[in-house]
């Protein structure tokens, strides 16, 4: 018995706007994001989900709060579907880090993977069959998907915002 997962970007911030490296800081959706959000929950309004999980931070809470108005389910939030921590670079622009060295504060690869596979584990143990809506960040999404096919983050395509792809957890 699979249980499918249906994995979201959040929907466009102010800060991906400006290239600003989020990382956990809140993040705020733009008005793109919050029609993005809207045209996703339009396409997902008949897809009957059992549970609705979502980063804790406020980009993904806004979007998933979208995306369950014709749902109404509970949302269960958790900082394990949290974006990469960025560290000391977090809130910085992207093209003033490029090129420079992660300082130690960074989560590594690796401790990201850790976490996906966790995330995989529990969306397979407590939703058994079940259809998840799953709303967390862009590379962390990459992070479950690399985890999933047993690919690298680097050959999972970026996701757009508020893009939903479809996995199927065995």
């Amino acid at each position: 018995m699979s249980t499918t997962l249906y994995l979201v970007r959040h929907g466009q911030t102010e800060e991906n706007a400006q290239s600003i490296l989020q990382g956990h800081m809140q993040g705020h959706l733009s008005p793109l994001g919050i029609q993005q959000a809207h045209t996703l929950a339009e396409q997902l309004a008949q897809v009957p989900f059992d549970a609705l999980l979502s980063s804790d931070l406020k980009r993904c809470i806004d979007t998933a709060d979208i995306l369950n108005q014709a749902h109404h389910l509970p949302m269960h939030t958790t900082p394990l579907l949290r974006e990469r921590d960025w560290g000391s670079f977090t809130g910085r622009p992207i093209p003033d880090v490029q090129g420079i060295p992660f300082p130690a504060d960074v989560e590594t690869v690796e401790a990201m993977l850790a976490r996906a596979s966790r995330v995989l584990d529990e969306v397979r143990r407590t939703y058994p069959g079940g259809q998840v809506l799953v709303v967390s960040h862009g590379l962390f999404c990459r992070a479950i998907q690399a985890v999933h096919s047993g690919r690298t983050i680097r050959e999972v395509d970026r996701m757009e915002n508020a893009e939903c792809r479809i996995l199927e957890l065995p």
